[in-house]
């Protein structure tokens, strides 16, 4: 069984989705700390200016220190959700697929969840299926209720689930005990990003957007951008 384990984040990068696509099940890691300047609440999408953040407001709590991902709430006091829709209207309504995926993108920006976790979390799901994904199963690390931290919580997880095979992001190779799965049995992967260009409205190419602009972009060929078109 092969599981990934990746902290959920807002409309993420084709790399992420490429995890997913390899993944028998896929682990929201959604109960570690909240990290302020990350990708849970941000990402990217290109315009003829470059590249512009949108950015999810959440209600802040101090310094945050220790609160998990799955407890930040969203900040609706401000229209974000409204302005995030109206941004990537005019970055890709142009773009030849913007009308045939309009409908289902707008319909998130129409949602009114509470916590940022479930946005993003169905968020993502949604955009896996429209990918192509169907035999990926998804769960929440918050639903395991499993102990530890760092190598020891990740090899918890992975032993609960069964799994015999983990996919890491490359940056994990800092970290990880690696001999811990090795002796578990457990054969551990590091991803390879290597994707090649695809056909973007305004140059030059920049791979680190989020996966909307794959998706407007190449439509139903946006899979194979992905899990095909590495090289």
């Amino acid at each position: 069984m092969k599981v990934v384990i990746l902290q959920p984040s807002y409309i993420p990068w084709r790399g992420y989705f490429d995890q997913i696509g390899k993944a028998d099940v896929f682990v929201f890691y959604d109960d570690v700390q909240y990290d302020q300047h990350g990708w849970r609440n941000r990402n990217q999408i290109k315009t003829s200016q470059g590249k512009q953040w949108l950015t999810i407001p959440v209600h802040s709590h101090g310094d945050r220190q220790g609160e998990p991902i799955n407890h930040v709430r969203l900040d609706w006091d401000k229209p974000w959700a409204k302005s995030h829709w109206k941004a990537i209207t005019y970055a890709y309504g142009r773009a030849p697929f913007f009308r045939l995926y309009a409908p289902f993108v707008e319909a998130f920006y129409q949602r009114h969840d509470e916590f940022l976790a479930d946005f993003t979390i169905n968020f993502t799901v949604a955009l896996a299926r429209v990918l192509g994904i169907e035999k990926t199963r998804f769960l929440r690390s918050s639903e395991l209720s499993v102990a530890g931290q760092k190598t020891d919580r990740l090899i918890a997880i992975l032993t609960q689930l069964g799994a015999d095979h983990y996919i890491s992001g490359p940056s994990a190779r800092d970290y990880l005990e690696e001999d811990r799965f090795k002796e578990l049995g457990i054969r551990l992967e590091y991803m390879i990003y290597n994707y090649g260009e695809y056909p973007q409205l305004y140059p030059p190419f920049d791979p680190n957007v989020s996966i909307l602009d794959l998706l407007f972009m190449t439509g139903p060929e946006a899979a194979h951008h992905i899990f095909t078109g590495q090289g």
